[in-house]
């Protein structure tokens, strides 16, 4: 196996430098060096029916799509291709086409004579995946490179000779035996998969090639694309990246994961090209895109001339998730931070303190709304000394409703205005939360004794500079154990991401089993604020790549208004980056012309029976494609097998197959009762 502990995949961690990779021309578009990151996405049409083909790819190139994938799942769809193309190009359309071959390299052969780009997914062309258990020994697994070579050469001479260039796309879910058995279901199997393509298609001088490394876990994604840098740096490599989450699904839940998946490697400096893919209408897909590209490319651009800081490497391993280890600090009975427990929710209130019965009034509804997502901790703003009476009221109106209460004291609190104050007795699960800068050290600590005495948290708000130089010294002697550590504002020169790692680098000097508060505030922005204005997207790439570090044990949508929004919106991105489950888990594919039922409606009627399940993970795929590699991420699979008929798999294993579609959802919520994982609604 390979060392991954001194692989480098990018220049910075703290800011966001662009990876340098070679250029690749499809059709007259550049993918790849200083190029914008280009935006895919991929007809739902019958290839065959090509009218509707051609009138579907108009429509996404009037979107501001500018690549269109088109599946050829036989000989006679890639044929299609070359008609489509033709009356593409008679509309004054110049869009490039891209084929999707899985399976046949016949039909690989014709599609490269129509269109300018075709992908190639090395675990189902040219072979096998059959779930098959064999010890390869490494005469019988050069063997079979030999005759992977044989395979695939022929589409690679053919690309040569007609100037096309090529996607070597790795999904997660289609890794072969051969790959399963030498490096298990992992990510550095999807990367040696695409490398020993790669190597076949440089033995005959060909490079017009971009890398993809799909999953729909966006951990599993990050991972893969990481480690695909890192091992083509190994060896002298630079080919383009094509980024996406597979299988996201539809509606927030979708763009939350693709942002999560696609928006922390471009905050790396990693992706040429991009596609979201959503269980919906494609041209949804290119606005969401087109968002997450601009913001980059200007976050890039950004941070392009600026030095890199002075800052050492962080301890986090960027290839191998693991939850940062934290002490557990109790709130209350029922909210632990910290240690084992899930990551704890925090929402902020927008109300004045004062205005007692609106805010009892919204905790109320929200939580009255809301299924398994509680609010479980409200932040409230304490503004002048007075505001303490204000939260005694509140606090004796919803401490049975709420676990824990945050208090975000302003610059006129201090120690005097604490000490004055008559505590009621019966709060526990009080954080008290400040900015503190450096030449406050002496003040954090006091406040964090006061806070100790009390049974109450500090929540310390500062920067990494700060808590290296000045305030370490003081918090040291006393420890963590009533401390909480955050930053609502980024550091100067390094991305907010950035901000946060420095901040657990400084910790390891003084407090460094500290849990990490991850707070979505104005500025914690990773463009410009007046630049981008969509809090869903900018809250899931920021708090999803740092919990995919397996950074964060408390977390707050700052930037949302609505207390139920925002509730919602942090426990979506939770469950997103596979932080804490709280309902629920959907892959389902984005459909395509293989696909042999209605995706959108069959997904939202399978959604409306089961999104009580809180835990249970259930695939939706359209054909067989990915469907059995997809179900080993699953607990239950519901995949096209033929028309009108649906198999149903438990795990990777199809049990059932060829049932009635009319009949199909029944049943797989039978397969769900004889397991002992169904609930009745409430």
């Amino acid at each position: 196996m390979i060392d991954t502990s001194k692989l480098l995949y990018c220049d910075s961690r703290y800011q966001a430098k662009r990876r340098h990779s070679r250029v690749m021309n499809v059709g007259g578009i550049q993918i790849g060096g200083d190029q914008p990151i280009r935006v895919q996405s991929m007809t739902t049409t019958n290839t065959q029916d090509v009218d509707a083909t051609v009138a579907q790819t108009l429509a996404l190139a009037e979107a501001g799509c500018e690549i269109v994938r088109i599946t050829a799942p036989n000989k006679q769809a890639a044929a299609a291709l070359g008609e489509i193309s033709k009356k593409l190009r008679a509309a004054k359309c110049d869009v490039p086409l891209v084929a999707d071959i899985h399976f046949l390299p016949a039909a690989a052969m014709e599609a490269a004579k129509h269109v300018e780009k075709v992908r190639i997914n090395p675990g189902n062309y040219a072979d096998k995946k059959k779930f098959a258990v064999l010890e390869y020994t490494d005469a019988a697994y050069q063997e079979e490179l030999e005759r992977l070579y044989e395979s695939f050469s022929p589409i690679v001479l053919r690309c040569k000779e007609l100037g096309r260039a090529m996607r070597i796309g790795t999904n997660h879910g289609s890794l072969s035996d051969r790959l399963m058995n030498r490096y298990g279901d992992s990510p550095l199997g999807m990367v040696e998969s695409a490398l020993e393509f790669i190597r076949i298609a440089e033995s005959h001088n060909y490079y017009d090639i971009c890398l993809s490394m799909k999953s729909s876990n966006p951990k599993v994604m990050i991972e893969a694309y990481r480690l695909a840098v890192a091992r083509m740096n190994q060896e002298g490599m630079n080919y383009p990246l094509h980024l996406g989450v597979t299988e996201a699904g539809d509606g927030e839940d979708a763009r939350v994961k693709s942002a999560i998946g696609i928006g922390t490697l471009l905050n790396d400096g990693l992706g040429d090209t991009i596609r979201v893919s959503l269980t919906e209408d494609p041209i949804y897909e290119v606005p969401v895109a087109r968002d997450l590209a601009e913001k980059a490319m200007s976050l890039w651009q950004e941070q392009a001339d600026r030095p890199l800081p002075e800052l050492t490497k962080d301890r986090i391993d960027p290839f191998d998730f693991r939850k940062r280890a934290t002490r557990p600090i109790t709130l209350s009975e029922q909210c632990t931070l910290g240690g084992e427990s899930v990551p704890a929710v925090v929402v902020k209130t927008q109300h004045r303190i004062s205005e007692i019965t609106d805010i009892v009034q919204d905790v109320c509804r929200t939580q009255t709304k809301l299924k398994d997502s509680k609010l479980e901790c409200l932040q409230l703003s304490i503004q002048t000394p007075e505001d303490f009476q204000h939260f005694s009221a509140i606090h004796e109106a919803l401490h049975s409703v709420v676990q824990a209460f945050v208090l975000e004291l302003s610059d006129a609190i201090d120690i005097e205005h604490l000490q004055e104050f008559k505590w009621p007795h019966g709060l526990s699960g009080t954080i008290l939360l400040q900015k503190i800068a450096r030449e406050d050290a002496f003040y954090a600590a006091n406040l964090l004794q006061f806070c100790r005495d009390q049974s109450f948290i500090f929540a310390l708000d500062t920067s990494a500079e700060a808590l290296r130089e000045e305030i370490a010294a003081q918090l040291k002697p006393m420890g963590s154990e009533a401390l909480i550590l955050t930053s609502s504002l980024p550091a100067e020169d390094i991305h907010p991401v950035g901000s946060y790692r420095a901040l657990v680098e400084a910790a390891e000097g003084c407090v460094p089993d500290a849990p990490i508060w991850l707070r979505n505030t104005l500025y914690n922005t990773l463009a410009p604020k007046d630049y981008y204005s969509d809090r869903l997207l900018e809250s899931s790439l920021f708090t999803g790549a740092l919990l995919c570090d397996g950074i964060g044990d408390m977390v707050s949508i700052e930037t949302e208004p609505l207390l139920e929004k925002g509730t919602t919106l942090a426990y979506n991105i939770l469950q997103g980056a596979r932080a804490r489950i709280s309902k629920t888990e959907f892959v389902a594919c984005p459909s395509c012309g293989r696909t042999l039922f209605d995706l959108q409606s069959v997904t939202q009627k399978i959604r409306a029976r089961t999104d009580h399940l809180k835990g249970v993970t259930i695939a939706i795929m359209g054909c067989i494609v990915n469907g059995p590699g997809e179900m080993a991420d699953a607990d239950f699979g519901y995949v096209g097998g033929a028309p009108s008929k649906i198999n149903l798999y438990v795990g990777k294993e199809c049990v059932k197959y060829n049932v009635p579609a009319s009949e199909a959802l029944d049943r797989l919520i039978d397969l769900i009762k004889e397991h002992g994982k169904w609930v009745e609604p409430t």
